[in-house]
């Protein structure tokens, strides 16, 4: 394990049709094994619902949260079977959070699997379609746009920060007129763009109190342990070790902002100096070397990325 280097687990956006292909051709055994795990877990054909999309499902919440895990995992023990460095810290920004407890020996990946697909069922159900709205928020600062939305805010109609993601850049959720009031707000106040995303179910805001509520009968029914290494929390911003405080920050998630920046900084200062985004896109890879520009970040969503980041944290480990 090197002391410096930290795993990174995209969340929601990071999918892609075929996003294992070129892996099930350098590494078939894992990925097969992987995504027949992830099958006989949930009951439908993973491997396809991935590699073809026949039926346009991978962009459904309910089927986007199980297929990105998988395909986290699935690099995931790659890097391991490659014999990889081990992370000190492991984080993943929203439903990667449950990758990283994967990656922490908290979560069996098969229980996991189920309880993202449960995850994005019960986040779909908890606002009407319609309803609500998410949007990101690019050049201004955090507490700026903080401001702007507490202003448009009404009794019945709300918004909320969502993904505190890096300096200058936020996705905001709530109501779908009250986002629509905070992007032309955050416009007129300098924003360089406000651009409402592909989402409809307002994540990590209160409107998901009743996907949370399911969540916690839910998550009574699996086992959690201890993680054997720290992982950080979306919703708070800190370390855990112990199963019972990674069971409510789980539900927390649900109706909290994921505060990627303080999560990344922390890190910092307590020594991470490196990491690797383990699964597909480069998402967060970017958003780290926004936040801490001297932080190494490899990345994995192709084999040859994945030899090239073998090398990170070796450097002054």
């Amino acid at each position: 394990m090197i002391s410096n280097l930290a795993f990174f687990f995209p969340g929601q956006g990071s999918q892609s049709k075929g996003m294992l292909d070129a892996y099930a051709q350098t590494h078939a055994p894992i990925v097969s094994a992987t995504l027949d795990e992830a099958s006989g877990a949930l009951g439908y054909d993973m491997g396809a619902l991935i590699r073809d999309d026949a039926e346009e499902r991978l962009n459904l919440t309910e089927y986007t949260q199980p297929a990105l895990l998988t395909a986290s995992v699935a690099i995931l023990r790659i890097w391991r079977a490659e014999e990889g460095d081990e992370a000190a810290h492991v984080a993943g920004h929203s439903l990667g959070e449950y990758s990283a407890l994967v990656a922490a020996g908290s979560l069996d990946f098969a229980d996991a699997v189920q309880l993202v697909a449960f995850r994005g069922r019960v986040m779909s159900e908890a606002v009407p379609a319609g309803t609500g709205l998410m949007a990101a928020i690019l050049g201004l600062d955090d507490a700026v746009m903080a401001d702007i939305c507490e202003q448009v805010c009404t009794e019945s109609e709300k918004v909320w920060a969502a993904n505190l993601n890096c300096p200058g850049q936020l996705v905001i959720a709530g109501h779908r007129p009250a986002v629509e009031r905070a992007m032309t707000a955050a416009s007129q106040a300098g924003a360089k763009r406000a651009l409402p995303l592909a989402v409809s179910a307002p994540s990590h805001t209160p409107l998901m109190q009743p996907a949370a509520d399911r969540m916690r009968e839910r998550l009574q029914q699996v086992e959690l342990r201890d993680p054997d290494r720290p992982v950080w929390s979306n919703a708070r911003a800190v370390l855990l070790d112990q199963s019972a405080e990674i069971r409510d920050a789980l539900i927390d998630q649900l109706v909290m902002p994921v505060r990627w920046t303080e999560i990344v900084r922390g890190m910092r200062k307590k020594g991470i100096a490196c990491g690797v985004e383990m699964g597909p896109g480069k998402v967060l890879a970017g958003l780290v070397r926004r936040i801490e520009r001297d932080m190494d970040v490899g990345t994995t969503a192709a084999p040859e990325q994945l030899r090239q980041a073998l090398t990170v944290g070796t450097a002054g480990a």
